[in-house]
């Protein structure tokens, strides 16, 4: 065996623990600035994501949308509106799914599933009556 002299372990210490902060240093340097960009990049996104919705529910209050604001009935998913053509004038002529878009948007999967459906023809109309029991008040 090599004898190691005391000073040697010494100076290693000295250096592996120099060498840990000054890693610690960097690395704190060099996430802080991730950190910035990253969350630049959340805000950014979050603002498109919220414009986006606000311009879904406006969308029948702007001058150009092709539909009755009062015939619009907010969803939101899976789809923006439906629009009941013709019910100002208590005639109902048509039924409209409407999905909104703003920016570079595209239709999801399941928007691109559903106009598909509706495309198809594949819709139909289904009546429910509650149960009797279950809207009247026990004594």
């Amino acid at each position: 065996m090599v004898p190691v002299d005391i000073f040697t372990v010494v100076v290693l210490i000295i250096v592996a623990v120099i060498a840990y902060y000054f890693g610690r240093i960097l690395r704190d340097a060099y996430w802080k600035g991730q950190i910035e960009e990253i969350r630049k990049d959340a805000v950014k996104r979050s603002r498109a994501v919220l414009g986006g919705q606000f311009s879904e529910q406006l969308a029948p209050y702007f001058p150009d949308f092709p539909f009755s604001p009062t015939e619009c009935r907010f969803i939101g998913k899976p789809v923006d509106f439906i629009v009941f053509k013709g019910m100002d004038g208590k005639n109902i002529e048509e039924v409209v799914f409407v999905e909104v878009k703003s920016g570079k948007a595209v239709l999801s999967s399941q928007e691109r599933i559903l106009r598909d459906v509706v495309k198809s023809g594949k819709i139909s109309w289904k009546e429910y009556a509650v149960p009797e029991g279950a809207t009247r008040a026990e004594k």
